[in-house]
This record gives structure tokens, C-alpha cells and sequence, in this order.
């Protein structure tokens, strides 16, 4: 939910848009302007002033908390505490997944064996998480931005290295799509960092290509997992035969 603060701060944006001063708003509220100048710098405004100012700027609440929405960063990760609260409930976990692949709620029903009811409580969690803003007739849009990835050592990465990292890698790859590759090599700091930028480029085009294709019917798409991972390391079996330094 969007505070008071945010609200008055996108009203002080729609009064410049429109061209209104504090004074011509406080003739029209029939209020003195050394008031509104008050309630504005304070930024605590109750929801009948609010309601007062949109009728004045000829909005709607839900115009207005549409602008507060698109003005508030997006995440690229969770907290610590946040993903702990996702990975503690697997039919939260599943739920994040589909959120981000921005499945329906009638997806999510009509894929796995949750309930309705247990499926809206999973994305009203998400919300309350901040991963999503749920809206009316459970729709929600994502609070993350195509550059969003679970933290490292977190425990959602933690959660996955267990539990489906074996299972990930022990199909053949040789599916329609499906391609697994293994290069090592020895290059420069400098143009490490430039592959990590070109990979971190590869996988926001995975995410909007995923996004281009949300009205395809669902018997066109298949699913896929993209791992990305560069690392300076050497196989353990290896590392056995490394020559200790004199």
C-alpha cells in the first residue's frame, strides 16, 4: 500500500502538470493558501482532503495511486528476511515462480494442485512480501524489474542448489531449444566483468521475450530455465593435483 507521503507527493506533481498553484487550489477548497501550503509540506493530508484535490484536478484515487505505482523503484532482490519467508512455504515458492513468469491465477489453479482459496492467500503473501501489488479480482503487477536475481547465498539460491540442481542438469539438454555448453579459459579481470555485462544482457532478453509472448496460448509455449553462471573455479578432481607453492 502507497503511504500518505507518496500520495501527497504525486498530487504536488499533478498540480504542476496541471498548471495550479496552492493558491488557485485553495480558492477552489475555499481554504487559505497559508493552509494547503501547510498540509502539502507536512505531507500528512487525511483521505477526504485527498479526495477534495482530485475532484479539483478531475482524478480518481485510482488514477492516482496508478502514478504513485509507476513512480516507486522497482527491486532487483529481496532482503534476507523476505526470502526466507518464500522458501519457508514450497506453495509460496511456487507461487513466486509463476508470479514472476507472471501466470493467472487461473494458471497457477488450473497447473498445480492448489486451491483458489490457498493460491490468493500465496499471492496476497507475495504482496505483502512486496514481489507484487496485488489488485482487484486478483490480478497483481510485479514490484521487481528485469534485472531482479535471488541474492547469491541466499535462501531461495540455497533452496535450489539442494534441491534442483541435480535434477536440472541431469537431462540430456538435446530437447527442442535446449543447449548446454561448458567453456573454460583464462582471461583478463576486465573482460570478465565485460562477459558478466553481455550475460546480464542475455538473460533481460530471456525476460522480455518472455513478456512478448504472455498472449501467446498456452499450447505455443513451452517451459524453459535459463542458468547463467560464471565463476574463477577449478573442478575439485583438479584442484587434487594442484602443485602446493615451495
Amino acid at each position: 500500500m502507497s503511504s500518505t507521503q507518496d500520495l501527497v507527493k504525486a498530487l504536488k506533481a499533478e498540480l504542476r502538470r496541471a498548471g495550479l498553484t496552492y493558491a488557485d487550489l485553495a480558492r477552489a477548497l475555499g481554504l487559505a493558501e497559508s493552509s494547503i501550503k501547510r498540509v502539502f509540506a507536512r505531507g500528512d493530508m487525511p483521505l477526504s482532503r485527498i479526495d477534495q484535490v482530485l475532484a479539483v484536478l478531475k482524478m480518481d484515487f485510482a488514477d492516482l495511486a496508478r502514478q504513485v505505482a509507476q513512480a516507486t523503484p522497482l527491486r532487483s532482490e529481496l532482503t534476507l528476511a523476505q526470502e526466507r519467508a518464500v522458501v519457508a512455504d514450497p506453495r509460496l515458492l511456487l507461487t513466486a515462480i509463476c508470479a514472476l513468469s507472471q501466470w493467472s491465477l487461473e494458471q497457477i489453479v488450473q497447473t498445480y494442485s492448489l486451491s483458489r482459496p490457498q493460491a490468493v492467500a500465496c499471492l496476497l503473501a507475495l504482496d505483502q512480501l512486496g514481489i507484487i501489488e496485488l489488485r482487484a479480482n486478483q490480478h497483481y503487477r510485479l514490484k521487481i524489474d528485469k534485472t531482479f536475481r535471488w541474492l547469491p547465498d541466499g535462501p531461495v539460491m540455497q533452496f535450489f542448489r539442494e534441491h534442483a540442481v541435480a535434477d536440472y542438469f541431469s537431462g540430456g539438454f538435446d530437447g527442442p531449444g535446449e543447449l548446454l555448453l561448458l567453456v573454460h579459459g583464462q582471461i583478463s579481470a576486465g573482460q570478465a566483468a565485460l562477459f558478466n555485462d553481455r550475460l546480464q544482457r542475455l538473460v533481460q532478453d530471456f525476460a522480455q521475450q518472455q513478456q512478448a509472448d504472455l498472449k501467446l496460448p498456452a499450447a505455443d509455449k513451452r517451459a524453459y530455465t535459463v542458468v547463467v553462471g560464471m565463476r574463477s573455479w577449478l573442478f575439485a578432481t583438479f584442484r587434487e593435483y594442484l602443485r602446493q607453492p615451495a
